[in-house]
């Protein structure tokens, strides 16, 4: 009787009633019922979802012994470092650049039309390599070459 007097009030019929609670109401078909609890936990009726997110805990101890050998590998390197003063001023003058060059990129994007310019220039220098080294073989032998070059001039292994 509460879906006949809703269905009719829904149509517009003369002295329905809408039903008193709400469960005597239909469930609409298109949205389905969600139970909302706190922390994010489901009800008993999504068991098949939360059997895909079991996870057995294992007694595996491989991240604490890699931990270990790391610090102890640190430790090895930083006691055969000779100039520790050298190492240590290098260090905080790549934290002040990186600081700096922070602060740079922030002064830059808080200028009105510069940060779209500069997002077309590296549009466009992208688009230029793209072209010059990636679209045919030839070039991009040419790229492979010169960045192999690079790497023996870095590392030093190149002849002179």
């Amino acid at each position: 009787m509460a879906t006949t007097a809703c269905s009719t009030a829904l149509l517009g019929g003369a002295g329905a009633r809408l039903p008193v609670r709400a469960a005597a109401a239909p469930r609409s078909v298109l949205l389905p019922r969600r139970n909302f609890s706190p922390l994010g936990l489901q009800g008993a009726h999504d068991t098949p979802r939360l059997s895909l997110l079991r996870a057995k805990a294992s007694s595996d101890d491989t991240s604490a012994a890699s931990g270990d050998e790391l610090v102890d590998d640190l430790k090895a390197k930083w006691d055969a470092v000779e100039n520790k003063s050298t190492v240590l001023t290098y260090a905080g003058g790549a934290i002040v650049a990186v600081w700096f060059s922070s602060v740079i990129v922030g002064a830059i994007n808080s200028l009105p039309l510069l940060p779209k310019i500069m997002e077309l220039v590296g549009l466009g220098y992208s688009g230029w390599f793209v072209y010059r080294y990636l679209l045919f073989k030839e070039r991009r032998e040419e790229l492979a070459d010169d960045v192999e070059s690079l790497k023996k001039s870095i590392a030093g292994t190149e002849a002179e």
